[in-house]
């Protein structure tokens, strides 16, 4: 690398390191590292709290060598001084604050700095010297061996990569794995692998060697099956998908008895988001209407199973009406909601239409609460008594059951909006996405096309809603804020918008894991927040867009180039 270039890496490592010692130093500050800590992932080893701590040197690490590796093609040792410089900015922001608090008291402001905050940071030293020395140490250790890592084969690597994240995430959600292992094996082999749910040394290492090999079967092998499989005849690959089908609906039908009763729960609150998100995938992902106010429908289709099958005085249908009765209707009137609200909104675009339909959900949250309809939904009071769906006089009141009825629903929806994707009026919502002065120019009814869009996304609102209220037997205003709307549409975001999958995936990982990780929770937002930038700027079309949005992308790409 010649001068120039090595004085460019010198100064971007200097920007990533200071960028790597802030964030250190503000999940600190805002208490992430020390109640992270708390969290064993491996027993007596290693903590989430110090993985947290040696993350931001590893990102740095990783940008240092991309870095050299597009100025020097040469190897990786140039840019190891450079990472050793940004992991000792790393760690430079905590031993400064940390060395001031031995000055200044400054924990009355800042009250995460704390002791558990220093533990952290100085690696359960007493001497605070020894402590600040293994620091600086641990972090310029950490960000070579990013940038070394790298530079390793790329089968390796992915290896590496495969193996190390597989075996964190199982230690991570150690109470998780506890729970499902409880149900199928003994209590002598569960203390031979955990103990108080965290897993113990030998087991982990043994997953993580495991989890390599599989890593190198798959980096060297992957492709070569691939190609393999696309050599074989048509007639061959459709038998192979089908029991490939099968299988997966096996698993889905078994998987609550093998996980439990509280991971079933889980899936159950899961369900009921893909289903609005799938639902709400119709108006953002295909027609490209950016509605907020989605909660509506949804509390929509939970009021009408709460009003017509209560067994508290306030059933208005006198008890003559069941779960499966009230679910036509939950889904008609939420469509009829989802039409009359859309009416007012056809002619508006983008931002506006943003605005209109955050409205209409705050005016719904209103009405929810208010004295005037407090006679016919309760008010604050709400809707008590809710009784279970009843299928052939088994009651399906454990969460393993309403699974089922979650699943079939999530199914059921996922073919029809498949079959709305293929359709001509899949491809018109597409044209109004893309350009919809181009689209009406084209003959496309425009308004006549948004509102069908608008009534049919509301159909899995109202099922969502009908649903949920059939789950918890109650329904309260304070269930139906905009803050849902938020969150579906935060799941299309990040699974990526117009994919069914995506929404699966966004779904358990903005639902799903805060669940699984409710001890975190006081960070949800935060977290929330983080993913969402990265995403914007990392993956703006999602974890898994779709094929289409994925060829609209690139095309955009090779027209700026």
């Amino acid at each position: 690398m010649d001068t120039q270039g090595q004085q460019n890496l010198w100064s971007y490592a200097t920007r990533v390191g200071a960028v790597a010692g802030i964030a250190l130093l503000y999940v600190g500050a805002v208490g992430m590292l020390a109640v992270f800590n708390a969290r064993e992932l491996v027993r007596d080893l290693i903590g989430l709290g110090q993985v947290l701590l040696v993350t931001p040197a590893f990102v740095a690490g990783l940008m240092i060598a991309q870095k050299a590796k597009s100025a020097n093609k040469q190897g990786a040792w140039a840019s190891v001084p450079a990472s050793m410089w940004a992991g000792f900015l790393t760690a430079l922001p905590s031993l400064l604050v940390l060395l001031l608090g031995q000055v200044i008291d400054y924990r009355s402001v800042f009250v995460s700095l704390n002791k558990d905050w220093t533990e952290v940071i100085t690696l359960n030293q007493d001497n605070l010297f020894l402590g600040s020395s293994f620091l600086v140490l641990t972090l310029i250790i950490v960000a070579v061996l990013a940038t070394l890592l790298s530079y390793l084969p790329m089968r390796l690597r992915q290896a590496l990569t495969f193996g190390t994240m597989i075996t964190l995430m199982i230690a991570l959600f150690g109470e998780t794995v506890t729970l499902i292992l409880k149900e199928n094996l003994s209590r002598d082999v569960m203390d031979m692998l955990f103990r108080r749910n965290t897993i113990k040394q030998l087991p982990f290492f043994i997953l993580w060697v495991v989890a390599i090999g599989i890593g190198l079967i798959r980096a060297f092998y992957g492709e070569r099956i691939r190609q393999n499989y696309l050599g074989l005849s048509p007639s061959t690959q459709k038998a192979g998908v089908r029991v490939w089908q099968s299988l997966i609906v096996a698993f889905l039908i078994a998987l609550p008895w093998l996980i439990g009763r509280t991971l079933s729960d889980i899936l159950v609150t899961v369900g009921i988001f893909i289903l609005m998100g799938l639902g709400l995938n119709i108006a953002i992902g295909l027609a490209g209407l950016l509605d907020l106010g989605f909660v509506t429908n949804y509390a929509v289709g939970a009021y009408v199973l709460a009003l017509l099958t209560t067994t508290s005085a306030m059933n208005v249908g006198g008890g003559a009406f069941n779960f499966w009765m009230v679910i036509p209707l939950a889904i008609l009137l939420a469509m009829f909601t989802g039409f009359v609200f859309a009416l007012p909104v056809l002619k508006m675009r983008g931002d506006y239409l943003a605005i209109a339909t955050l409205g209409f959900g705050e005016i719904i949250g209103k009405l929810a609460i208010s004295d005037w309809l407090k006679p016919y939904i309760g008010g604050a009071q709400g809707i008590l008594f809710i009784p279970k769906p009843n299928f052939f006089g088994i009651e399906l009141k454990n969460p393993e059951q309403l699974y089922y009825v979650v699943l079939g629903a999530c199914i059921l929806t996922v073919f029809v909006s498949i079959r709305l994707n293929n359709s001509r009026i899949g491809r018109q919502w597409m044209a109004i996405r893309e350009d919809e002065d181009v689209a009406a120019a084209m003959g496309i009814d425009t308004a006549r096309s948004k509102l069908l869009a608008f009534t049919l996304s509301a159909a899995t609102g109202g099922l969502a809603g009908a649903i949920f209220a059939a789950k918890v037997g109650t329904v309260f205003p304070k269930s139906f804020v905009v803050l849902i709307s938020i969150n579906v549409l935060s799941l299309i975001i990040v699974g990526g918008m117009g994919s069914n999958l995506g929404i699966i995936i966004g779904a358990l990982a903005l639902i799903g894991l805060p669940e699984l990780l409710r001890e975190f929770s006081e960070f949800r937002w935060l977290l929330y927040g983080a993913l969402l930038i990265f995403m914007m700027l990392r993956k703006p079309d999602g974890f898994v867009p779709s094929k289409i949005k994925q060829r609209e992308t690139q095309n955009e790409g090779q027209v700026t180039q």
